[in-house]
């Protein structure tokens, strides 16, 4: 299941991020990485707040797209 599946609220473990080598990187830095938990806060104007190791982040819906869930 894609992070854009995720409902509002709902908490899910990444299984795999995919895509280019610079997307990955960066949703590593942020701390989006196999195994780790991802909340999904909300939806705002097609970015996806989401919520990873007690900070928040925006990203865009095309990055919210290459994080699989468990």
């Amino acid at each position: 299941m894609s992070l854009l599946n995720l409902k509002l609220g709902h908490t899910g473990v990444v299984k795999s991020v995919s895509g280019d080598p610079k997307t990955k990187k960066f949703l590593f830095t942020l701390g989006c990485s196999e195994g780790e938990e991802i909340t999904l806060v909300s939806v705002l104007a097609g970015n996806y707040i989401v919520g990873i190791k007690d900070s928040r982040y925006a990203i865009d819906k095309k990055m919210a797209g290459t994080i699989e869930l468990e």
